[in-house]
């Protein structure tokens, strides 16, 4: 897999049963606290591994530091990095810096998967169950955070889902016997849903209502205070949504809101829905059921 598809990592083959998973990402602070944006970074980067079906093993850190940007701050930055690859079961083994105007920090990522595991967009099949396992509003939370409006409480519910690895997700998924995951992240639920129907070929049909928005942003959705990159999404995504005329703009833009270090969204056949839940429950890793696989070429939304 490389440029050719729209999957979430590339991933060369080596034999029959090891393929590596290769990826990177990097980014601007969400928060203040230069620990949590290292481990938000980490995790987020991690994400697009678990979201093939594959295992970390190595890193390499990506940073670029204002001059004077305080040592503490940027070790600490680095630290939150590290400690999150660790629990990740990856080793970060170098990497480079240069000077930037503005922080920004990231992985680049290697993993192992099993070809015949592979986690993909494009294997949707009619009558999957749609699975997410995290809920939606990191961005329009970390946007009022940055206006000076989000409450303590809202930043630190944001931190512990953006920092949770997507591994028991992913490591559900695979027990099950699933075969299509993404990862949610700046396109919003809406844009990554679509990238796995179109490369399906197929519909999907969300429930509003069953799907988890953390209960700290709702204030900040209803007020709009979405990041600029949601109303991009709308606008490049939105074509493909069909809405329920009961639902409201900013229950719309919900969908559309990009995550950061979001959770993943799986399509699961019925006969392997319950193995799947089990599997979850398990691990101790929350998984809403959101919607389902139709025929068509569009995306439905319903109340």
């Amino acid at each position: 897999m490389g440029l050719s598809s729209a999957d979430d990592a590339a991933v060369w083959s080596v034999d029959a049963e090891r393929a590596i998973v290769l990826t990177t990402d990097f980014f601007t602070p969400v928060v203040d606290d230069p620990y949590a944006y290292g481990a938000i970074a980490a995790a987020n980067s991690i994400s697009d591994v678990y979201a093939m079906g594959g295992k970390p093993f190595l890193a390499l850190n990506i940073a670029a530091l204002p001059g004077d940007l305080p040592l503490e701050v940027s070790r600490e930055i680095l630290r939150g990095g590290a400690e999150k690859a660790r629990e990740a079961g990856c080793v970060i083994a170098g990497g480079h810096s240069v000077r930037d105007t503005e922080p920004k920090y990231g992985l680049a990522v290697l993993g192992w998967v099993n070809p015949a595991q592979l986690l993909r967009k494009d294997a949707l099949q009619p009558g999957d169950k749609l699975y997410l396992s995290k809920p939606l509003g990191m961005g329009v939370t970390t946007t009022a955070h940055k206006q000076g409006l989000a409450s303590p409480q809202a930043i630190a519910e944001a931190i512990s889902w953006m920092t949770r690895l997507n591994a028991d997700a992913s490591a559900a998924a695979l027990a099950a016997g699933v075969n299509a995951a993404t990862d949610i992240t700046g396109f919003g639920l809406l844009g990554h849903a679509w990238e796995m129907a179109a490369g399906s070929r197929l519909g999907l049909r969300f429930s509003f209502s069953a799907i988890p928005v953390m209960e700290a942003a709702l204030p900040y959705a209803k007020d709009y205070r979405f990041p600029g990159g949601a109303s991009d999404n709308a606008l490049f995504y939105g074509p493909q949504a069909r809405w329920d005329p009961s639902l409201e703009e900013w229950q719309r833009m919900l969908l559309f809101d990009p995550q950061t270090s979001g959770g993943l969204l799986m399509a699961v056949p019925p006969a392997q829905a319950a193995a799947f839940e089990a599997e979850a429950g398990a691990r101790n890793q929350p998984v809403w059921a959101v919607g389902e696989v139709v025929p068509g070429d569009s995306i439905e939304v319903l109340p």
